[in-house]
């Protein structure tokens, strides 16, 4: 048998830092699914506190300043990931943000390891579009993963990148996690007891960071011209120091008189519970999502989904089937969509969510995202 046939990708995945966010959960599930396969794999990152999730699998992480935009930090960088490539045998390696990229891509040009990389979002192109030679970087994979058609897209047009070097992995739900059976009575009560949520009015969710793009002050305006009134909303997620957007969002709640009908959340490390809790599911960018986690997160837990018709939203959520879709940006369109949510049967919530289910079980979960990727892996060594 020569050795070409017998030959295993060892992989190595670059990011930014190992904190809590999409980028970091993907490179988590990716490197335990290699480990259960027994595929040799490791991280380098400037740390955080998703390095417990590799190291209680079992998988190296590499400590590095990849963060730094400085370019020769990018470079020292690169001349200690070639080090660690070549004292590991790793043979791909997996970028999967900019500034990292660079120093990946020199690295493994220098060892002659196959470059990879997943394209996370559009990223901002800046003034006449300088910082397009900044983001190519994410062009230069042997192959390059998109998480959505709508990325897909986008690489084709803005970098002219053909398609058979593309591979569309979208991202994904951990059904282990997002699953009515998963979430247990006790955490329901001790998350609507932790943020005295009423038990007597249909709730409206809105999860993700507190920044103008994610279309808070978008829904609270909707909010006001909701006709039906018994409702109770969340907006959970941090501002991240974006207190003068944060603070609006509060001076609005005041000015349509909301404050009862009404709670910002800022921290929740129980996601999952929240949702279960909720009956409507909001995704309301005013931008588009790559991919829209938000939107498949409540609709593997069987909720009523509303979202943007914009973006990933246009590909995970199936417009009257598994959820609504609204007019991106369009206050009066939103406060329709939450009307025809609220004034569902309980038929027909139960109808909408096991198709929400269906959806997320056939096309966005772990393993399928999970066995593509590995397949790319082993396209590219072969």
């Amino acid at each position: 048998m020569s050795s070409a046939e017998v030959k295993q990708p060892i992989v190595l995945q670059v990011l930014p830092e190992m904190n809590h966010g999409g980028v970091e959960l993907g490179t988590v599930e990716i490197a335990t699914a290699l480990q259960e396969r027994g595929i040799k794999n490791f991280v380098a990152s400037s740390g955080g506190r998703m390095v417990y999730d590799l190291q209680k699998n079992k998988i190296k992480h590499f400590e590095l300043p990849l963060k730094t935009k400085n370019i020769l930090k990018m470079y020292i960088n690169s001349l200690r990931l070639a080090k660690i490539i070549k004292e590991n045998g790793i043979n791909i390696v997996h970028a999967r943000s900019r500034a990292p990229a660079w120093s990946a891509y020199w690295a493994a040009k220098k060892t002659g390891a196959v470059f990879l990389t997943t394209y996370h979002g559009t990223y901002g192109l800046g003034p006449l579009k300088l910082k397009k030679i900044y983001n190519r970087v994410m062009t230069y994979g042997k192959l390059v993963i998109a998480i959505s058609e709508h990325i897909k897209k986008h690489i084709m047009s803005e970098y002219h990148v053909p398609e058979d070097k593309i591979r569309l992995i979208h991202r994904c739900v951990n059904l282990d996690n997002f699953s009515p059976e998963k979430v247990s009575q006790e955490r329901i009560i001790k998350t609507i007891s932790d943020f005295n949520i009423p038990e007597d009015k249909p709730i409206i969710s809105l999860v993700g960071r507190v920044t103008p793009w994610k279309g808070q002050s978008l829904l609270i305006d909707a909010l006001s011209k909701v006709k039906n009134k018994d409702f109770y909303c969340l907006i959970v997620g941090s501002d991240q120091g974006r207190t003068s957007y944060s603070n609006r969002l509060k001076e609005m709640v005041k000015r349509y008189n909301l404050e009862s009908k009404l709670q910002f959340i800022e921290h929740s490390f129980d996601i999952p519970a929240l949702l279960m809790i909720s009956d409507v599911v909001l995704s309301t960018a005013t931008e588009p999502e790559a991919f829209g986690r938000a939107a498949i997160e409540g609709q593997a837990m069987g909720k009523i989904v509303i979202a943007s018709n914009i973006g990933g939203s246009l590909e995970n959520t199936i417009d009257g089937i598994t959820g609504k879709l609204f007019k991106s940006g369009d206050v009066d369109d939103l406060a329709a969509s939450i009307d025809w949510a609220l004034s569902l049967s309980k038929d027909e919530k139960a109808k909408i969510g096991a198709a929400a289910i269906k959806n997320v079980k056939e096309h966005f979960t772990k393993q399928i995202m999970c066995d593509k990727t590995i397949a790319v892996y082993q396209e590219l060594i072969k």
